[in-house]
Order: C-alpha cells, then structure tokens, then sequence
C-alpha cells in the first residue's frame, strides 16, 4: 500500500512539474536577423498583441545567420506543440530550397506548417552617398567607369535581396560581388560608414536612413511603387525587367496540432488587423496581408515554382 502510494505521489508530483514547466516556458517567436531589422520590429509588434491575446509571456529570439536557416534549424528542433513559432520571408521557402538542395537542411512543405501570411514586402536598393547617384542610370554609369570594384551587400546569401543583386548584375550586365552579412543592421553600417557601395535589403529599412540623409534610394525592385516613398521609382520603370513582391510569413513545426495553429492564426491575423498595428506597419513600408493557412501555403507553393527557373539560371550554387 506504502509503495503504491509513493507511486502516485512521485507521478502526481511528476506531472505537476511537467505542468509548471510548461506554464512558466515563455511562448517564442524567432526571427533570423538581428534585433532592429524589419522583421525584428513586425516580430516585437506582434509580440506586444500576442501577449494580451494568448495571455501568454511572449519573447521575440534573433537567431541570425545563414539567411534564417539558423533559426529555422531551431524552429525544427522545438516541440511541435505551438509555443514556438518563426517569422521569416519567403525566399526561406522559395528560394534557399533551389540553391541548396538537399543541403538546405529542411524540406519546406513537409518540416514546417503555415500559419499566416504577416506582410508583403518589397526589396530595396541603397547606395552610399559617396557614390553621389541617385537611380539605375547613374549607378550603371558609375559602375561602368569603376569596373572590376562593384560589390553589393544583402542581410544574407541566398535571401530575396541577394538575390535581387543577382539579376540585376545579369540585367544590366555588370559583374558584381556579393557580400553577405548577418542581417541589416551590419551591412547598413557599412554603406553609410562607406564601406560598401550597395546595400539590397528589405525597402522598409531604407526610408528612414535616407530620410536623414545618410544614404540614397536607387529603386523598388517591387511591381508597384512603394506607399512609404511613391517618388522613388521601380526597377521597371528605370528600364529593368525584374518585378517581384516578397513577403514575410509565420510558420510553426510541422505535426503542431490543428487547434494550436487555428488559435495561432486567429491571434496573429487580429493582431495584423488591430488598427494601431496595421498603421505602423504601414508607417514601416510594408503591406499587412494575414489570411488563412491554406492561402498561405498556396502562396508558398506557387513562389516555389516562380523562383525555380531564375535561381537554375542563374547558375547562383550558395556561398
């Protein structure tokens, strides 16, 4: 009797530490780039939603590196129970699959499970101010006078921005040397300290700095120009064919249950539509979006099939 009792006592004891651990673990959203990149800042909007609607402790972890393969590599080895959810752009799932094949370390319709689509996006073009140019036309003349010495930097290889940099060198032309850096903020300081010449990033990290006058905005690489600055032109317009939207999405691992990702898509897509949030992603340059999982994931399919041919053609094999 003594020793069914101690028993019980140790699996009652069990499941209340079980319990306690899993109320006083902090629900994470993980970002792949550094603290005060757009994604970081959408992530922390969220954040401060998601802690009153899931009445949860909420905590935003940058896991930077590898164009977000860092913190999808986390994402995977988390448990599938929805506490832990990662927010990245697309190219982590259209993109990096093509270059890296069976090297990218996840298969992206089979490892992670969609949530919602958070926000559209563009990517941008920033030149140093000492280069003195202010559009395609100019940079190509430039680069045409300094051959040999063109570099452009991206928050990583094989992101959209990388990529962009990519076809625009074979659209124009003009060789140019990738330099990738751990997200943003790094490869920002860098072009406005005049270290590198270009910077492709995400657009809505290049309003502000140019606002203050600390570098300049050649184009959108967007099919559209961006609401955030409308007098600075597109690709397209400055004769260029490359038009494309990137976006950034929430996912969670794959096998998390139905119910943890109907209430993860519920709270995220109040949060994308909360009017305070939605202006301040707005105010950030980008375009709130949400939806279901299911448009998310035929989103996904179909920028899978849009990138397949540009990255073969391109002969881009990752840095």
């Amino acid at each position: 009797m003594l020793r069914k009792l101690a028993i019980l006592a140790m699996a009652y004891a069990a499941l209340v530490t079980q319990a306690a651990a899993q109320g006083g673990a902090p629900f994470r959203i993980l970002v792949g780039v550094q603290a005060g990149a757009s994604t970081d800042t959408i992530a922390r909007l969220l954040a401060d939603k998601l802690r009153v609607s899931l009445n949860e402790t909420v905590i935003v972890e940058n896991k930077t590196g590898a164009a977000q393969r860092i913190a999808m590599a986390e994402l995977l080895k988390s448990p599938a129970d929805g506490r832990t959810i990662f927010l990245g752009s697309n190219s982590v799932y259209s993109i990096l699959p093509h270059i890296y094949g069976d090297q990218v370390g996840y298969d992206p319709f089979k490892d992670a499970t969609p949530i919602s689509r958070v926000v559209a996006f563009q990517v941008g073009i920033g030149a140093g101010n000492q280069l003195n140019i202010g559009n395609i036309k100019e940079f190509t003349a430039w680069a045409k006078a300094n051959p040999g010495t063109v570099s452009f930097a991206s928050p990583g290889a094989g992101t959209s921005s990388h990529f962009t940099g990519v076809m625009l060198s074979k659209a124009l032309g003009i060789p140019m040397t990738h330099v990738p850096y751990r997200g943003t903020a790094p490869a920002m300081a860098d072009l406005i300290g005049g270290h590198i010449p270009l910077l492709f990033t995400a657009y809505s990290d290049l309003p502000e700095p140019a606002r203050a006058g600390k570098l300049k905005i050649l184009a959108t690489a967007g099919p559209k120009r961006s609401p955030a600055t409308p007098d600075t032109p597109t690709l397209k317009e400055q004769g260029v064919d490359i038009a494309f939207d990137s976006a950034f999405d929430m996912h969670a691992r794959a096998g998390t249950p139905p119910e943890a990702i109907k209430r993860l898509n519920e709270a995220i897509v109040a949060a994308i539509n909360d009017p305070e949030v939605n202006a301040k992603l707005v105010t950030l340059g980008v375009q709130p979006v949400g939806g279901t999982p299911e448009e998310l994931l035929k989103a996904q399919q179909a920028e899978y099939k849009l990138w397949e041919g540009p990255v073969r053609d391109s002969g881009y094999k990752g840095d």
